[in-house]
Parts: C-alpha cells; structure tokens; sequence
C-alpha cells in the first residue's frame, strides 16, 4: 500500500509499521493495516494491536496538522515456541505442554530431548511420541495450545502370594485321569488306585510368596516392590504341620485326603469288600471306600467321599463329599419318571462310569464316563458326558436341571426319546438375590442423597459448641453409609456381571450328534431339536437360544 511500509528490523525480531502522511492516497483504519498483515509474508507475526491503533493515530494527527514526517511504530514480534514439563505427582509420567509461538522456532527432536534432561526425565521416553509432537507443531497455527504424554514409569508390582500345593490327588481327580502306559497310550480300565495315605505322608505344600517385579519413576528412581504375602497355613483335621517345615502339611491319621477351597484335610476312612445284606448298610462319620458292589436296597451314608470300586444296583447313596462309583450304577424307574429305586445324594460332585435309572442329585457336577440314560439329574453344576478333555459319551432320555453346560459326543437317541434340559432354577435364584440388592440399593440411595443435602445445610451452619458432639456423629453417621453404598454398589456390580455369566455359561455342546427331542429351556425361552444335527453347540445370548454347528 503506497505510503505504508512493513518490515523486519535488523535483530530479524521486531515488525516494524513505517507510515509516509504524504504519500497515502486514501483514508487509513486499524483494520487495514491487518488486512495488509495478513496477506503479508508476516502474517504469523506476534502482533501488538494497541500499537497499530497508536501508529493510525500518530497519522491522523500528522495529516490534520499537514505533518510528512514519517511515522514509525513497533507492531510485532517473533515469539518461540513455549515446551514445558510437567510432571505428575507420583512421578510415573510426564507431559510436554506445547504453546506454538508467532514466526518464531519450533521444536525440534533434539530441542524436546533436552528440555527432558533439564527437567530430570531420563526413563520411559517414548520417541515416537516426541516424533509426533515435532510434526504436530509444524502443522499447528500461532497460538495453539496442546500436551502429550511423553514419558512413562512403571509401576512396581506386588509379589503374589504364597499358594497351597497338594502334594496327593483327591479320589475324583484320579478317577478322571486315567494312568498313562507308556509315552502315548493311556488305559482307560486303570483309573489309577485310590489313595489311601498313612500317618505322616506329606500332604501339602505353601509355597513361598514371590518378591514382586520392581518399578522406576519417570526420573530414574527405582521403586521397590512389595513382596507377595504369606497366605494362613492351618491344618484341617486329621493333619499336623511338620515339626521340620512349617510349610509342609502331613497327614496325623490314615485314612482319604482331600484337598477344597484351599484347605486340606484327611478323613478317616472305612474300608470294606462290599454292601449287602450280609455286611448291613453304611453310616459312617469319614470317607468310605467300598472295594466291590453295593447291592440293592442297600444304603450309605458318609460325612466324607463315597468311592464304590464296583457296581451299584437300587441303592440309596449319601455323601457330605463326592461319590464316586468307577464301575456303574443302574436302578429301576416308574411308568411316570417320578421314582427311582438308585438314588445318588452328594454335597460335592458325582461320577459314574455308566448309568441307567438314576435319581442323581449335588451341589457340584456330575460326570459319567460312558453313557447316561433314563435318570434325573438335579446339580448345581456341569454336567459331562465322556473323556473330560473331549466328552464323547452318550447321554439320552434323562431330565437335568443344572447351572452350567452339559456336554457330550450324542446328545439324545434315534428312538427321539426326550432329553429335558433346564437352567432355569439356578437363574431365577440369581435374579431374585439381583432383586432384593437393587431394591434395598436403590433405597440407601434415595436415603443418602437426601442425607447429602442435609448435612450440606448443617454443615454450611454456624454450630454452637455445645451441639458440634452431636454434628460430628451425624457427618460420621453419613459417612458410614456413603461407605454402605458404595458396597453395595459394587455387589449390584458384581451380581450383574454373575448374570451375564451365567447366561454365556449354560449351552448344551454335541461333540458327534444331536438327535430331535433334545429340549433345553431357560425360564419362558426354549429351544427344541425337530431333526438330526451334527456336532452342535447351543447356547443363549440375545435374550434368545441360538443353534451353532461345531466346525
């Protein structure tokens, strides 16, 4: 623009505005001079606003006063680019913080490493980072501010803690295990001997906790860890810690070791050749091994495992443990399935090589070598049909009620008899404890918030001192249940996460066949096979049974 004149100053910092009064042709506002700027090779300039307007009016006063002395103001600057750290309390990370200058420097990757040696960074850099940063600022416009997480410690880690190690199997583990012959063969007859261990056989191990893994701050520090913790080593009854290793637990009687939920005991153990009415029934107060049959309408009743190395035949079986039967059980059913003259009783699990008429019922699953049919089964776990590692059995007219998958080669038979599947009674106990929790959450809820509220007006108050006793319980009293709340809020959580769970558990999986008149039902939402299908799994999510082939 004639008569108006912007340039840089010889320190290649400063903008300078020269204006000539008597050289410019037409009337000059603020405004133009930034129209002027920014269709300039200066327009990144830092610019000082208040001295363009004192530069317009030096030149309306000049043309007033017919001056031509030239004008000359200062208008702008270049500005570098600010980097600066900041590091967060507990020294586990760090982040530049960008503000990009007006035609000033930018950073570079260099400029970026050396404002981390100045701050004391010297772990857990991340290049790639600083990389992008370098990059996003050659792209970002004056001004602009943004931060980067730029360094990383790590955190120490606690050591885990000691855990259990049985050094003997339960009778059901070794049932389901069949012995090795050779390096490839296994002898599916020879389940392997029950074990029975004398005083002072080593039962179980504590393991010693480990040390953790150390971490380091972003400066360098190493932090130390934690070591593991050791976990409570009590003996159960019938074991006595070693007087040589306070970590070792050995047996204090003969008898059936049996190692649940962490703790190991040993049961006292009564042994004999069959049950029949020549030996009478079973009560005892310990496990029972039976080495031969039990015959029919014979009975057994233990506080600990029933392990039957023989046949069972319309016998009535009761075990505060597992029960185990390695050769098969068989009983006798009415016309209308309501009847069974074998019935199997246990608060653990149950295992039969092979079953026919059987009233099985337990807290936890019910596995069965072979084949399984006309029974009924009530458990609270799974149910499996077949070698564990590939469940090939059969399994077919039986009624099951269970809470999670069953699993076999065939499901069901050619005659189309009914298999009757329903997980319907451990999901309904679900949902009503799910209930009673959001109901009772949903009042201390209500109750907090309006708690809240008080004691924000009480509290906002000037207490006498006399009363400050009283007002102190109260907030103590609110925190109390602010704490409730937040429990319960978690239980809601976890009950939550228990349903979802439970509903991508249950599925009935055929790993050969599934033959029509295979029902399995969750509640009002049932699924019915009206053909033959090949290996197939079942299972329900969407609100809804789904049939998927096993490829």
């Amino acid at each position: 623009m004639l008569g108006i004149t912007i340039k840089i100053d010889e320190t290649d910092r400063y903008l300078d505005l020269d204006i000539a009064p008597n050289l410019i042709q037409k009337k000059v506002e603020a405004s133009d001079i930034h129209v002027l700027i920014q269709k300039s090779e200066f327009k990144h300039f830092f610019i000082f606003d208040e001295n363009i307007i004192d530069a317009i009016n030096s030149y309306k006063s000049a043309e007033k006063n017919n001056s031509s002395a030239v004008i000359e103001n200062r208008i702008g600057e270049r500005r570098d680019t600010q980097v600066k750290c900041r590091i967060v309390e507990d020294q586990l990370s760090a982040y530049l913080n960008i503000t990009i200058g007006y035609a000033g420097k930018l950073p570079t990757l260099d400029s970026l490493f050396a404002e981390l040696k100045a701050s004391g960074i010297k772990r857990g850099i991340s290049t790639k980072r600083l990389n992008r940063l370098v990059e996003q600022s050659a792209q970002a416009l004056p001004g602009e501010i943004f931060e980067e997480l730029i360094a990383k410690g790590l955190p120490p880690r606690v050591g885990k803690s000691s855990k259990l190690k049985p050094l003997v199997q339960n009778a059901l583990e070794r049932i389901l295990k069949p012995q090795t012959l050779g390096s490839s063969r296994v002898d599916m007859r020879n389940l392997g001997a029950i074990i029975c261990v004398q005083k002072g056989a080593e039962l179980l191990r504590r393991m010693p906790p480990s040390d953790g893994r150390n971490g380091f701050t972003v400066g360098g520090e190493v932090i130390k860890a934690k070591s593991g913790e050791w976990i409570k080593f009590r003996p159960g009854d019938g074991t006595v810690i070693s007087d040589n290793d306070e970590n070792l637990l050995l047996a204090d009687i003969a008898g059936m070791p049996k190692f649940k939920d962490q703790k190991m005991w040993v049961d006292d153990i009564f042994i004999c050749k069959g049950v029949n009415v020549g030996s009478g029934n079973v009560e005892y107060d310990g496990s029972v091994l039976v080495n031969g049959d039990v015959t029919e309408k014979m009975e057994i009743h233990a506080t600990g495992d029933v392990t039957i190395n023989g046949f069972v035949e319309s016998a009535t079986i009761h075990a505060d443990g597992d029960i185990i039967i390695t050769e098969g059980a068989m009983g006798k059913v009415n016309d209308s399935a309501t009847e069974y003259s074998t019935s199997l009783t246990a608060k653990g699990s149950v295992h039969v090589a092979h079953g026919q008429g059987l009233d099985i019922n337990c807290n936890g699953n019910v596995t069965v070598g072979r084949q399984l049919a006309y029974s009924r089964i009530n458990c609270r776990g799974k149910v499996t049909v077949g070698n564990l590692e590939k469940p090939n059995g059969n399994i077919f007219a039986c009624t099951i009620k269970c809470q999670d998958a069953v699993t076999a080669g065939t499901l069901g038979a050619v005659s189309g008899s009914n298999l009757n599947v329903d997980f319907s009674e451990g999901f309904n106990t679900l949902l009503e404890r799910k209930d009673t929790l959001d109901e009772l959450l949903k009042k201390i809820r209500q109750n907090n918030t309006r708690h809240f509220q008080r004691m924000n007006i009480i509290n906002s108050k000037s207490i006498p001192q006399d009363m400050q006793d009283r007002v102190d319980e109260a907030n103590q009293m609110f925190e109390n249940e602010s704490q409730l709340l937040q429990w319960l809020e978690n239980k809601a959580e976890e009950m939550r996460k228990s349903k979802e769970k439970y509903q991508t558990d249950i599925q009935l999986i055929a790993n050969k066949r599934v033959y029509p008149g295979v029902v399995v039902k969750l509640n009002n939402r049932t699924w019915r096979a009206e053909r033959e299908y090949d290996r197939a799994k079942i299972c329900f999510h969407g609100h809804q049974w789904h049939f998927e082939p096993l490829i």
